[in-house]
């Protein structure tokens, strides 16, 4: 099969992943503003192991670090999402807002649990993934190794987040949506 043959059959698919790679970096800007924003109002990334709580029955702790992870992706996943929604995958008839948006969130939830035990390996002095010092440190915002953690673990989730939003979210949840509402029109 030539190259042109390629583009021509799976064309739409490479242009739907440069989208949803043009979307993904303006959620990856939203992620780190929030990031920034936390750990700034918590006095700075040298803060950001701070204990929030013990994780009961265990010898864990909910670290500072995992509450920025949290709210961070949910916030980039609802701008994500809105934004995939209504530009990457346009295409195709859409099912009501909250029927796609249920399962883009599932899957981002299940990326954004890998990537905060990812996280928490970048960060972690006892990982084998550790992102070590002199270069890494919490005493400069470029060199912080909680930014870049926090980067690195968004680079590592998104080709999951892709490949599942768009064979789950925006095609199957879509078709079933079509499918119901073609069966209540003919039935």
């Amino acid at each position: 099969m030539s190259p042109a043959n390629l583009y021509q059959r799976y064309g739409h698919v490479l242009r739907q992943f440069i989208k949803f790679g043009l979307v993904g970096g303006a959620g990856v800007v939203v992620n780190m503003i929030v990031a920034i924003a936390m750990n700034k109002a918590n006095g700075g990334t040298v803060n950001a192991q701070q204990v929030l709580f013990a994780i009961p029955g265990t010898s864990y702790n909910f670290r500072f670090t995992s509450l920025v992870w949290i709210v961070a992706f949910l916030i980039a996943n609802v701008f994500n999402f809105q934004l995939n929604r209504s530009w990457t995958f346009r295409g195709t008839a859409k099912a009501p807002w909250f029927h796609e948006f249920w399962p883009f969130l599932l899957v981002g939830s299940v990326a954004a649990l890998i990537g905060l035990f990812v996280k928490i390996a970048f960060t972690n002095p006892t990982s084998p993934i550790y992102l070590p010092e002199p270069w890494f440190h919490e005493n400069a915002g470029l060199r912080s190794r909680e930014y870049w953690s926090q980067l690195l673990t968004i680079v590592v989730t998104m080709p999951i987040n892709f490949l599942v939003n768009k064979l789950w979210t925006f095609r199957h949840v879509r078709r079933r949506h079509a499918e119901r509402i073609d069966e209540a029109v003919s039935g």
